[in-house]
């Protein structure tokens, strides 16, 4: 077990944040402690709270209540209506929470979702998204994303851009990149000694040797073996619509795709309740619900905190790996 608890920033107060918070704190209790880092009249009416002035309280207080580290907001929070007084709260949250961790407050980080058409309304918010937010935060200039579950593994070498923005975004260097930081990241965050990872090709069938298309001999293949050459174990370029069964991924520990979908959609079949959205390349640990705020059911109580208790659990196991501990 980790000394260090898990900060659990609380999001945009009105959506599903808040109150799966609560149920993932009911379902682990002790069992993982955690603080709620956000405003405590957040959450849903009569939520057994125990305010914390420390992180490392929440060891003790998370067997009998939710341990929550105080964030005063502006505003009240409705549910399914954002309030953009809020906005700059949700913000000053994720950075006070990344402070913590990387003072060895807390173990990690886990963020619960945000809305950024808010932030950016709100309080003019810079950056595209959680992840960019981060990466600026820590000072560094590469992150990747990874989608995960105990299932499998995938990791989107382009992300948020159109589908005809890909392939002059897919270039030798970005690949490069993303290979390396989830094979070093495997081994640093998962205690995967040896990481085997699967390369899918950008065309059908992996181009079938340039009848459709020739990004793979032009520019995968070659990286490839270059890479191979450098100690990386990478299997492919493997045709994209054969590489997510069982028998396929037994035999490699990640997936990097070319594009968005190509790695989303098998995991989300495959795992869409439990997915985790993990951020590989940052100094800390930072996991994530792979969902948004689902305004649409917030406050009504049936919004699934499976992915958040994944999230958590998630980061536990990896704090532990990077701590070069077992359990």
């Amino acid at each position: 077990m980790t000394t260090a608890p898990i900060a659990l920033t609380c999001g945009e107060p009105a959506g599903v944040g808040p109150e799966i918070a609560v149920r993932a704190w009911e379902t682990l209790g002790a069992r993982l402690p955690f603080f709620y880092l956000g405003d405590p009249a957040h959450l849903p009416a009569g939520t057994e709270i125990a305010e914390i002035a420390d992180p490392a309280e929440a060891v003790a207080a998370s067997a009998t209540a939710l341990p929550v580290l105080r964030h005063d907001f502006p505003a009240p929070a409705v549910p399914a209506k954002p309030d953009a007084a809020n906005a700059q709260g949700v913000i000053d949250v994720i950075a006070r929470a990344v402070d913590l961790v990387q003072k060895g407050a807390a173990s990690a980080v886990c963020t619960l979702p945000i809305n950024k058409h808010v932030l950016q309304s709100g309080a003019g918010f810079a950056y595209p998204g959680h992840t960019e937010y981060l990466a600026a935060l820590a000072g560094v200039d590469r992150v990747v994303m990874m989608l995960a579950s105990p299932l499998l593994r995938v990791v989107p070498t382009t992300i948020h851009i159109a589908l005809s923005d890909v392939k002059a975004a897919l270039t030798p260097e970005l690949l490069e990149k993303t290979l390396w930081i989830t094979h070093n990241a495997l081994i640093r965050d998962f205690g995967i000694a040896a990481p085997r990872i699967a390369v899918a090709g950008l065309n059908p069938h992996a181009g079938e040797n340039g009848a459709m298309g020739r990004e793979e001999l032009e520019m995968i293949i070659p990286l490839c073996e270059r890479l191979r050459g450098e100690g990386l174990d990478l299997i492919g370029p493997m045709s994209a619509d054969t590489m997510f069964h069982p028998a396929a991924r037994a035999r490699y520990d990640a997936a990097v795709c070319m594009y968005h979908d190509q790695a989303l959609i098998p995991i989300k079949t495959l795992a869409f309740d439990d997915g985790v959205n993990v951020t590989l390349g940052l100094p800390f640990i930072r996991t994530s619900p792979d969902h948004g705020t689902a305004f649409d059911i917030a406050g009504t109580g049936r919004a699934n905190p499976s992915s958040t208790i994944a999230a958590l659990e998630m980061a536990q196991t990896m704090a532990l790996a990077r701590n070069g501990t077992t359990s």
